[in-house]
């Protein structure tokens, strides 16, 4: 085994050292700057986005988003400063990255569909709203569902993937609400006096708006009875408190003025005939 010569040993320790101290000196000032440049990027993109007034659960959902997406980028970058090969490092981590998508393709669908909801905004905690069949008060909205309260004081987690896909009725947007109340009165009752009686409900009840200005209408004639529709606009948290106090205040007044609510009633003849001899 042939001897090693020290001074070789020395010069390629020597070489080496300064190759790839350059190479790590280069990497570290590389990995300095770029890491406060990141931070200085996310922290700017967060401002904007406080500007903005955008959810401050997708806030920092985003900002975390933006800043380690950046920093993969940035220690990529330092791997090749120190002369590493990142063709197959990117390849392997794209080949991971589409594993883990299809793994979890699902929670993905919700992620998506909880940042389409927090920057479309078409509800906000607070509001009521109606979805597939299910209603109920916005209790929190999360990046990968929502939470419902409903008017029984249920909770109910909704998947926000199939939740901005479907179709969505907030109650709560407009300031305003028409109700439309119907009351039913017999065709031997005076018509005038029917309308009368519901507009003087409406101009007696102080939640009803005066503009715009209450209406009363012959809606249709039904099989038993004259339908007439009183249309009142209300603020929205009045809805349903006028909505009932009309129902039971039309019941009373109309006892009190002899106008008849007709009901389904069905009359039987009866035919008798001779019994035969």
């Amino acid at each position: 085994m042939p001897e090693l010569d020290p001074k070789e040993l020395i010069n390629a320790l020597s070489e080496f050292l300064a190759l790839f101290g350059l190479r790590a000196l280069g990497g570290l000032i590389v990995l300095l700057i770029g890491w406060k440049i990141t931070n200085k990027i996310a922290k700017s993109f967060e401002l904007i986005l406080k500007k903005y007034q955008v959810e401050p659960s997708l806030i920092s959902f985003l900002w975390s988003f933006i800043l380690w997406s950046l920093r993969i980028i940035l220690l990529i970058s330092v791997a090749s400063v120190l002369g590493v090969k990142t063709t197959s490092f990117i390849a392997v981590l794209g080949s991971a990255g589409l594993a883990i998508g299809l793994a979890i393709q699902g929670s993905l669908s919700n992620l998506a569909g909880g940042v389409l909801i927090l920057l479309l905004r078409p509800f906000k905690v607070g509001d009521f709203i109606e979805v597939s069949g299910t209603s109920g008060t916005v209790n929190r909205i999360m990046l990968f569902h929502t939470v419902l309260n409903t008017i029984d004081n249920r909770i109910v987690f909704l998947p926000n993937g199939p939740l901005a896909n479907s179709n969505i009725i907030n109650f709560s947007a407009e300031a305003t609400r028409r109700i439309d109340y119907n009351l039913g009165i017999s065709y031997k009752d005076d018509l005038r006096k029917g309308k009368e009686l519901l507009m003087n409900l409406a101009l007696a009840e102080s939640r009803i708006l005066k503009e715009p200005a209450p209406e009363v209408m012959v809606a249709s004639l039904g099989d038993s009875s004259v339908i007439l529709r009183l249309r009142v606009w209300v603020e929205t948290p009045n809805f349903w408190p006028v909505m009932f106090s009309l129902t039971e205040k039309s019941k009373l007044a109309c006892d009190e003025q002899g106008l008849n609510i007709p009901f389904p009633q069905r009359d039987v003849h009866l035919f008798t005939s001779a019994a035969k001899e």
